[in-house]
């Protein structure tokens, strides 16, 4: 049986998740149901870019927690892999206006599951933008996905 497919996504894809998609993969594998969930991530604004540079910022704290990512590592704009949302059987949003844009510019994500992560972890609101701030923020934000993320994975088993 093929694994099925976690699809992260925020604006641009160069920090949240980023960040969200590397904490859950590490997650998954811990957990071994790495092989039943693939994690893909994506940016749904009108300025993501594929190719953009992730945020040093999210590099750095993804490192302070031991994962580390390439420098040169590049965001996804899923107006142009558009495939990755036909692909993905559960679509997590860092807001609810993401999920909007999402509803409104993709008619392939009609029937997927979509959830802010922190709906899908029981809790309510969104997980703020860190872009432009200093690294506490960055850290900060970090820390808010890994709670979400710990509370989510349970229910991927």
């Amino acid at each position: 049986m093929s694994p099925r497919t976690i699809l992260i996504i925020c604006h641009a894809n160069t920090s949240r998740s980023v960040i969200a998609q590397a904490l859950l993969r590490r997650m998954l594998r811990e957990r071994a149901l790495d092989h039943r969930w693939r994690v893909e991530s994506g940016g749904v604004a009108p300025f993501a870019r594929t190719g953009a540079l992730v945020s040093l910022d999210a590099i750095l704290v993804l490192r302070d927690e031991g994962i580390d990512l390439p420098r040169e590592s590049v965001a996804t704009d899923l107006k142009r892999d558009r495939h990755l949302i036909r692909e993905a059987d559960l679509i997590l949003a860092m807001t609810d206006e993401q999920i909007r844009m999402l509803r409104a510019g993709w008619p392939e994500a009609a029937d997927k599951p979509i959830y802010t992560l922190k709906a899908f972890a029981g809790s309510v609101g969104d997980i703020d933008d860190p872009a432009g701030r200093d690294e506490s923020v960055f850290a900060a934000c970090r820390d808010e996905i890994k709670a979400c993320l710990e509370r989510a994975v349970a229910r991927l088993d």
